[in-house]
């Protein structure tokens, strides 16, 4: 079967074309470059270069003819979606109505939407199931949830099917080392440790140890990239199996304090990775979990790589070795 990745370059998207090439799908890459990196890409992969927001680019690669098609192109920034929400209504709005509709034009059957938690909003309950009120607290979530809502639409007067996976913190890397492009300036917790653990940052801060957790940070539950991809793949081949649209959150169903996390880090790393409490982010929960009971019950998915240390030294692995590569470690 023939794939379209686009944002396969890009941290996760180059894990999911991965995961399709080792199933033997025929995967072909659309990317504009702006985040993704060309080390992500693979050679038994087609590489095209354009941008969603290019209707004609998009026309000529979706005229190909494809089975279907995995959408992770976003701009994904919880913060700067506050501060500049023109920009994430053309590119995660905007930009993917423009896939959409190229995909019904082109007859594609099936689309697969990289979504996020940030749909629900800050918990009213733990574990966070598919049922729990959406509610996003940011522009960026907004844009996720209204996608959803678009794609339920198309699903009903188009018969475009579609699985929406629902990421909590995607963390790690490709656990056979053959991923290796570093995002570019990550705002997630575990580059920023790994920033710091090279002395690329001065140190870490921990935004606020008074929250109502085992150690008073903030608990969220990280899920290995590589667990994530499967999922793509799995939800994939459940839609085009059944003829039915899915939702699923996808997370450990466990969780990881930022200080379990630096801890974690400062063993395997053999780094002292400097520390230090500032005052609490506004809008941080002070707890996150999935339940990922639906993705199990559906899709038969379990992730086998979301435990902290393979987070940790799956992530090391590739921070030492670019740097390393680059003379600076």
């Amino acid at each position: 079967m023939k794939i379209l990745v686009i944002g396969g370059a890009g941290y996760i998207g180059s894990h999911v074309a991965r995961e399709f090439l080792d199933r033997g799908y025929e995967v072909t890459v659309f990317d504009n470059l702006s985040t993704g990196r060309e080390e992500n890409l693979f050679p038994e992969a087609e590489f095209v270069l354009g941008d969603i927001l290019c209707e004609p680019e998009l026309a000529e690669v979706m005229a190909r003819g494809f089975d279907g098609c995995v959408h992770l192109a976003a701009l994904k920034a919880a913060g700067i979606s506050m501060q500049r929400p023109e920009e994430y209504s053309v590119t995660n709005i905007c930009g993917t109505i423009s896939v959409l509709n190229q995909a019904v034009a082109c007859g594609i059957r099936c689309m697969l939407f990289s979504s996020s938690a940030a749909i629900f909003g800050s918990p009213q309950y733990l574990p966070i199931d598919e049922g729990h009120p959406k509610e996003p607290e940011n522009y960026y979530g907004f844009t996720k949830l209204e996608v959803e809502r678009i794609l339920e639409w198309y699903d009903r007067l188009k018969g475009l099917r579609f699985a929406a996976v629902r990421y909590f913190n995607a963390a790690g890397y490709d656990v056979a080392g053959r991923i290796g492009g570093l995002e570019r300036n990550p705002e997630n917790l575990l580059p920023i440790i790994m920033e710091a653990a090279l002395g690329v940052r001065p140190g870490l801060s921990v935004f606020g140890d008074d929250y109502p957790t085992r150690d008073g940070t903030c608990i969220r539950d990280y899920v290995h990239v590589g667990d994530l991809a499967e999922a793509h793949v799995t939800a994939f081949e459940y839609v085009v199996k059944h003829g039915r649209s899915l939702s699923v959150n996808l997370g450990s169903e466990s969780g990881v304090s930022v200080l379990e996390m630096l801890e974690h880090a400062r063993r395997i790393t053999g780094r002292p990775i400097p520390a230090t409490i500032a005052p609490r982010r506004a809008g941080d929960p002070a707890n996150l979990v999935a339940s990922s009971a639906r993705a199990r019950e559906l899709l038969g998915w379990v992730p086998r790589y979301s435990d902290a240390a393979t987070l940790v030294e799956s992530t090391w692995r590739v921070y030492r070795r670019v740097y390393e590569e680059q003379g600076t470690l």
